[in-house]
């Protein structure tokens, strides 16, 4: 019996948000799969795609992905709000419970790690909600930059705490602490 393949296209973006720094986009069928954060390489999309997707067949090709990338960017221009996309979530039970959590997360609102925990039924399990967050192989588009400390401080997060205070503001919010670290211009 012959392995089975599975095709991931990849394209990168640039936006002036990021300076010239890019994020990487990849989709299966299926949908969305990885968005990289722009401190990321194309060695990070790579490496979690043959980690996640057995027999992936990496495909450089911006044409499939031409929805993805055109609602990203209207995201991060100001004129849209949802997204409107098929998604492709790979990871545990918890993490997809808890990115499914971050998904309804409205536009221009935060909420805790532990208001997380307890959506997700797991009110003791802000370790791991904070993990699965930082797991999230879909930012952005699932939202783990709005989920913020209990005392509305920015904590720990992958794609750089100047991102997430940029992606905030973005969306209108204002009211966070961002301790230890000046306001980053890209």
């Amino acid at each position: 019996m012959g392995k089975t393949t599975t095709e991931v296209y990849w394209t990168a973006i640039r936006h002036p948000k990021f300076g010239d720094r890019p994020l990487y986009l990849a989709a299966t069928k299926q949908g969305l799969c990885r968005i990289t954060w722009p401190n990321e390489s194309l060695d990070t999309l790579t490496t979690w795609v043959v980690k996640h997707i057995p027999g992936a067949i990496l495909i450089n090709d911006q044409e499939p992905l031409s929805e993805y990338v055109g609602q990203l960017k209207e995201y991060l221009e100001g004129t849209r709000q949802t997204f409107d996309l098929p998604l492709d979530m790979r990871g545990t039970k918890f993490q997809t419970a808890v990115w499914q959590a971050l998904a309804r997360i409205p536009y221009g609102e935060t909420r805790s790690y532990s208001d997380i925990a307890g959506e997700v039924g797991s009110p003791a399990a802000v370790r791991a909600v904070g993990t699965a967050n930082g797991a999230n192989p879909i930012p952005i588009v699932v939202p783990c930059h709005r989920v913020i400390g209990k005392n509305s401080a920015l904590t720990g997060f992958r794609g750089g705490l100047q991102v997430k205070q940029e992606l905030l503001r973005l969306e209108g919010f204002e009211d966070f602490t961002l301790k230890g670290h000046a306001r980053f211009q890209f």
